[in-house]
């Protein structure tokens, strides 16, 4: 039995949701989502609660039904706190800053890397090595977090490049003389 989609997903102040057949609609006060569950699963509104249950015990239905739950608990995070990436440059001459919806990043090529900003995200830059990206769908938030991050990698030797805020970066020993 899934530890996870046992349990059920609370609504808070200011959230509401509905179903139609496999599609869960949420709204809340950064937006609306909405996720379409496999056939494997029913849900159902209850009392505030939202409610994942499998169908059938196959082991594709207890599959589902955790992943679900998941799903729609991240509807409900990202429609009220929304989600988060942090990134940190570092690097001699390296610095990002936003112009509009590009963000122009220096980053030790011989030119500017201008990075267009997908709707649905916004992305900050408070100080000329920090990058917030924020918005209410976790999986476009990562996806441009990783996207910012793959120009420059953190290199092993000198710690160069862009890394997640909190990233260990795994340092290796140079040449000896």
């Amino acid at each position: 039995m899934s530890r996870i989609g046992k349990k059920p997903v609370e609504l808070t102040n200011g959230v509401s949701a509905s179903v139609s057949g496999q599609t869960i609609e949420v709204k809340g006060p950064k937006g609306t989502r909405s996720f379409t569950a496999t056939d494997d699963v029913t849900l159902t509104i209850d009392e505030g609660s939202i409610k994942v249950t499998p169908r059938g015990t196959s082991k594709r239905a207890r599959q589902q039904w955790g992943m679900v739950r998941s799903m729609v608990e991240n509807l409900v995070t990202g429609v009220t706190a929304g989600f988060k990436k942090e990134l940190e440059i570092q690097g001699v001459g390296y610095r990002a800053a936003m112009a509009g919806n590009v963000l122009k990043l220096s980053l030790g090529y011989s030119h500017e890397v201008n990075f267009a900003v997908p709707a649905g995200v916004t992305v900050t830059s408070p100080k000329n090595t920090e990058i917030i990206v924020e918005g209410i769908d976790q999986q476009l938030v990562g996806q441009v977090a990783a996207n910012i991050r793959e120009w420059r990698k953190p290199e092993p030797y000198k710690g160069k490049g862009i890394r997640y805020k909190g990233e260990f970066v795994f340092r290796k020993e140079g040449k000896k003389k």
